[in-house]
């Protein structure tokens, strides 16, 4: 028989979901992996672990015994050892490709919403029955440009809906040939060059070590006095003191923040207490559909190496590891 092992009890599955199991012997568990110490005993005889956000140290890993896969429960994999799990011989995989329109939908939402005030529009309203409009800094797209690290998969999503509004798209992405992002209508330049130019500053990198806190107090003077920074990627990828900095300072107009270093929000932050910011927890990859697309695939992916066939999105290579 084999044991998959989902860590963490938030995503519901059902019956129909299991269908991805059809003709294995699966015994099917879920677990609250909130600790180092119950992903260590929940884990330890599974086949296959499927994850939300839990930490896959090397540690956690070390102590599978016969785990075939790592599957991730959405795009970003930053809570894995995947060097770890390669050197063990475990694929680790994701689902690339179930919300990258809603995170898209979210980061274009987020940035609207800030640059037009509505949350301070929808205040004044409820508390006085009316708002003044007459707010500086509030500009027409048409005489704006859209800043993006990163032009992926969502990316790319984001540059073509904010060239429908009327904004003029630039972008960094080192492993993006110009030619691409011409063809996308997209001026690639450099990641210094995006944060000096950009009137909106969205941000679509994983979380590594050479991208934590890509976003500093240094990016943030460097960005335009007035800008809008959006982040819909990973927490730590923005240092959130200084950005809490910039935004009271008022050198940043304001700001739309989907992630955070530490999830919840702690109750001290300083982000929570600043009023030109938009904090939303995490769901930029959230609607009915990608929700249902997302289980479907994570529990296909895991029967895939179940039955001794190559996952359809690892992000490493373990028969390479073999090889050598």
């Amino acid at each position: 028989m084999n044991k998959v092992v989902m860590t963490n009890t938030m995503v519901p599955i059902t019956a129909e979901d299991l269908k991805a199991f059809d003709g294995l012997d699966v015994d099917f568990q879920i677990i609250e992996g909130t600790t180092e110490q119950a992903l260590l005993e929940g884990t330890r005889d599974a086949d296959a672990v499927i994850i939300l956000a839990e930490q896959f140290t090397e540690t956690v890993i070390d102590n599978l015994q016969s785990c075939r896969s790592l599957t991730r429960f959405g795009i970003g994999y930053d809570t894995i050892d995947v060097p770890a799990a390669t050197a063990r011989g475990i694929w680790v995989t994701n689902v690339p490709d179930a919300n990258y329109r809603e995170v898209a939908v979210h980061a274009i939402a987020l940035a609207l919403s800030v640059t037009r005030r509505l949350p301070a529009l929808d205040a004044g309203i409820r508390s006085e029955g009316w708002a003044s409009s007459f707010f500086p800094g509030v500009r027409r797209p048409d005489d704006q440009v859209f800043g993006l690290l990163g032009l992926g998969r969502i990316g790319r999503r984001v540059a073509t809906m904010a060239q429908a509004i009327g904004y003029t798209v630039v972008a960094f992405d080192p492993v993006v040939a110009a030619a691409d992002a011409a063809e996308l209508g997209v001026e690639l330049l450099t990641k210094d060059e995006v944060i000096a130019r950009a009137d909106i500053l969205s941000i679509h990198v994983p979380l590594m070590e050479s991208t934590r806190n890509i976003i500093d107090a240094d990016a943030l003077a460097h960005m335009k006095k007035g800008s809008v920074l959006v982040n819909v990627s990973r927490g730590g990828l923005i240092d959130e003191s200084a950005l809490a900095d910039a935004l009271r300072s008022g050198h940043l107009f304001g700001a739309g923040i989907d992630a955070f270093g530490n999830e919840p929000l702690e109750a001290d932050s300083p982000l929570r207490d600043l009023d030109n910011i938009i904090l939303s927890p995490h769901a930029a990859h959230w609607s009915e559909e990608s929700w249902n697309e997302t289980r479907r695939k994570v529990l296909e992916e895991a029967a895939r190496v179940l039955r001794g066939e190559q996952p359809r999105n690892p992000v490493n290579d373990i028969r390479r590891e073999t090889a050598a």
